[in-house]
């Protein structure tokens, strides 16, 4: 039976503040718990529907898992685990870095898409969202066992130190798809309503953009997550 403290502390972790001083996240659903786990990843409780999902699982009722949930739908499987120190940063080939992404479904589908690519790392800005946003875990679908987010006071700097060219994601500039990109070199996205700060924007060497190939479109500007897709698609077709 699900005990109030468990309830409480579950819940408070809803809030980066309570991540930080308790150095805990939550994660739902069974296909990214299971990522989780199978990554060797530390937990402190599971929380399950069905009684076989885990050993160590203590089994719960729908109505107590519904008290615990993040999302207005709950989950079969939720977890608590402990969040991963810091690690250096690699400086791959290809760095993907992002500055004042705040929508956590974007975020999550970024750390997919560097999973999908082979890229091991997300360098983020201060104002990046959580990456144990619970949305953000959920949007990963288990893709942060391999992506290691990096979040840097100056992301500028932090590029710049890794020696390699920076490229910079902007409206009406060059189009990637005349521009010869470099085996390493860093790729900068921004949010979409303010796109790339300009402490940022003022150490990237160039800036590309995805052309809008519709005259008179009055579309405003891709989500940030399709054009990293694109970006990285480019990136890696000649390979």
């Amino acid at each position: 039976m699900l005990s109030k403290n468990q309830r409480k502390q579950i819940l408070q972790l809803s809030q980066k503040k309570h991540r930080v001083t308790q150095g805990l996240f939550v994660a739902e659903g069974e296909k990214v718990v299971t990522e989780l786990l199978d990554s060797a990843w530390e937990f402190v409780s599971l929380f399950a529907i069905e009684s076989q999902f885990h050993s160590k699982a203590e089994k719960i009722s729908w109505e107590e898992m519904e008290q615990i949930t993040h999302f207005k739908t709950a989950s079969p499987v939720l977890g608590v685990f402990k969040i991963r120190p810091e690690q250096p940063i690699l400086g791959e080939p290809i760095t993907l870095a992002v500055d004042g992404v705040r929508d956590p479904g974007n975020l999550g589908t970024l750390i997919r898409l560097c999973d999908w690519f082979g890229l091991s790392e997300l360098i983020c800005s201060q104002t990046t969202v959580d990456c144990y946003n619970t949305k953000v875990i959920q949007a990963s679908m288990g893709s942060m066992v391999r992506v290691h987010c990096h979040y840097v006071r100056d992301l500028g700097t932090t590029l710049v130190a890794l020696n390699k060219p920076m490229y910079g994601a902007a409206a009406r500039e060059e189009s990637i798809y005349k521009t010869k990109l470099p085996e390493k070199a860093s790729f900068v996205f921004g949010s979409e309503s303010h796109g790339i700060s300009g402490e940022v924007s003022a150490q990237v060497s160039n800036l590309i953009s995805i052309p809008n190939f519709r005259k008179g479109n009055q579309a405003e500007s891709l989500n940030v997550a399709t054009a990293a897709a694109i970006v990285l698609s480019e990136i890696f077709r000649a390979r």
